[in-house]
């Protein structure tokens, strides 16, 4: 099927890069006017590539928000890391999102060199200014004036939605004439699986302690649609045997919580009810192991 609109249709591939915990996901999600990617406070909660697609007019924008760019420690991190730079070669253009205030480090310095091999135009995002000042952002925006030739540099609050239409019209022209690669409708291509593994993963990292969260993945293992309800089946896996314990709770009080939340967000998402069913269980050190990585949906398929 042809999604053409008009002659004169537009798209572009965007990357959404960054260090951990800028605010990459929220941007995505007020570009978008809807929640398709996961947040939360604990760094490195995006794992995978997630496509948010906008379509405005003639012009349909494809945001592709990437794990945030770190030292990798494990296999899974390897992966997430092997994400983004992989990502950068494939896009049209990206969006450097740093912190008001924040110094270029390792991580910047990293992605500007890729972006300066791929001679890729991006823009400069600096977020969160809502808890800075001009001052610093004036002095954000000379540290980063001389590291790349960005073809705008837009301060912005993703968490208030100040500056996101900046952002978008500043995207506009990066944009080339061609065909669209999705329905005028479509938000994202992330499967229906995905959307709800990653749902009940982001009230994981909303409910639990800072460490067990990052050692925690879902598994849906079954997601069968019923008039008027989905039944979804997911396990949850974690490192250790009193990781376990914990995500349970006392009485399974925790695990209720964690699926009456993600219920919730699914019932929204989906626009029906749902029924959903959790299980916890145990794969020790899996974070480390390739082929368990692979197992659990972190591979380049």
């Amino acid at each position: 099927m042809n999604n053409r609109m008009t002659s004169d249709t537009r798209t572009g591939f965007i990357a959404i890069v960054g260090r951990p915990n800028v605010g990459k996901s929220t941007l995505l999600n007020a570009l978008l006017g809807e929640k398709i990617a996961i947040v939360s406070k604990k760094p490195q909660t995006t794992r995978n590539r997630i496509t948010g697609i906008l379509t405005k007019g003639n012009d349909q924008f494809v945001f592709l928000d990437t794990p945030g760019m770190h030292k990798a420690r494990t296999k899974l991190g390897e992966y997430m890391v092997k994400t983004v730079t992989g990502t950068i070669a494939d896009v049209d253009a990206a969006l450097l999102v740093v912190e008001a205030g924040a110094k270029p480090g390792e991580t910047e310095l990293g992605i500007i060199a890729r972006l300066k091999q791929e001679k890729l135009p991006a823009l400069l995002i600096i977020n969160k200014i809502d808890r800075s000042n001009p001052v610093e952002v004036g002095e954000t925006i000379k540290r980063y004036a001389d590291l790349y030739e960005f073809k705008s540099v837009i301060p912005i609050s993703a968490m208030k939605e100040d500056g996101v239409s900046i952002v978008l019209d500043e995207c506009a022209p990066l944009l080339s004439e061609g065909d669209w690669f999705f329905p005028k409708d479509a938000i994202t291509d992330q499967p229906e699986r995905q959307i709800a593994a990653e749902i009940i993963r982001e009230k994981l990292l909303r409910t639990l302690d800072d460490e067990i969260p990052h050692g925690t993945a879902v598994v849906i293992e079954e997601f069968k649609e019923e008039r008027n309800i989905v039944r979804i089946r997911a396990e949850i896996f974690c490192e250790r045997e009193s990781h376990k314990g914990i995500i349970i709770g006392h009485h399974g009080e925790l695990l209720k919580k964690v699926g009456t939340y993600a219920r919730e967000d699914m019932e929204r998402f989906f626009d029906t009810k749902v029924y959903l069913n959790l299980w916890v269980k145990v794969k020790e050190n899996w974070r480390d192991s390739a082929s368990m990585v692979s197992n659990f949906g972190y591979n380049d398929q």
